[in-house]
This record gives structure tokens, sequence and C-alpha cells, in this order.
């Protein structure tokens, strides 16, 4: 696959992007390169290998699942510029 000045030019609009007249040669020359390593890399076989997240295999720490109600809402309220009856009081944004 390659691609031509006119798709260039497309690609640079629809992506906002101003790619003058002596610029296009260069970078169709560069997405032309880049779908000649796309193309390669479809070749691979890849059958039986598994899909991966990272390269470490790693098993996330996990803590038990239970519902809290933080147990400190004194120390937090602490912290708000302005409280009012144990919750944060916030200026009225809506007439």
């Amino acid at each position: 696959m390659s691609v031509d000045k006119e798709t260039v030019a497309k690609i640079a609009n629809l992506a906002r992007i101003e790619v003058s007249d002596n610029e296009l040669e260069n970078t169709m020359g560069e997405l032309n390169n880049i779908l000649d390593w796309v193309e390669q890399l479809s070749e691979v076989n890849t059958d039986g290998i598994e899909a991966m997240t990272s390269v470490v295999a790693a098993d996330l720490p996990l803590r038990e699942d239970k519902i809290t109600d933080g147990g400190y809402r004194e120390e937090v309220i602490k912290n708000a510029p302005l409280a009012e009856h144990g919750f944060f009081a916030v200026p009225k944004v809506i007439e």
C-alpha cells in the first residue's frame, strides 16, 4: 500500500496540519515507509501467541472488597473552605 501527494494533503487537512507543497514529498515518503513497516508486521506468524498487556508478568495486589464510610468525616471536613452540617458547602451556580 502506498499514498500519493493528494492523499497526504487530504490526511493533513483532516488532521488540521498545515503541510507546504515542499513538505508533501517528504511526508509522502515517511508515510509510505511507515505503511511498508506495518505490512511487514502483518506477515509475522502470531498463532499461539498470547496477547500481552505488559512485557512483565505481574499480578496486582488486591484488597478485600468491602463497603465502608471511611470513618474520618471530621478530618476531611476540616480541609473544606466552607462546611455546613457536616457537608462541603459550595456557592450556588445555577439560579
